[in-house]
């Protein structure tokens, strides 16, 4: 057998537990629903950010194709008067 073999049969393996094993002894208890609260909270703070600065750049990116439209059409009727 492979050493390659050889590691994966023996992380494969699965051990058994100590017969005093204690299943409660290893939940993670207030800590960390607190942890995992916490960075749910900042999660969610830092998608609405996200959205605020998207939506932003789309309006300012709106507004400046609307100044553009508009300045292209000042300068067309600008040159439809000084040719007539």
């Amino acid at each position: 057998m492979s050493p390659i073999e050889f590691a994966i049969v023996r992380l494969a393996a699965t051990p058994t537990p100590q017969p005093n094993f204690d299943e409660n002894s290893v939940t993670p208890g207030w800590v960390g629903f607190l942890i995992t609260f916490g960075v749910a909270v900042l999660v969610l703070l830092l998608c609405i950010d996200l959205v605020r600065r998207v939506r932003r750049v789309r309006y300012r990116g709106e507004i400046r194709e609307q100044l553009e439209a508009e300045r292209l059409a000042a300068e067309r009727a600008k040159d439809e008067t000084t040719n007539s």
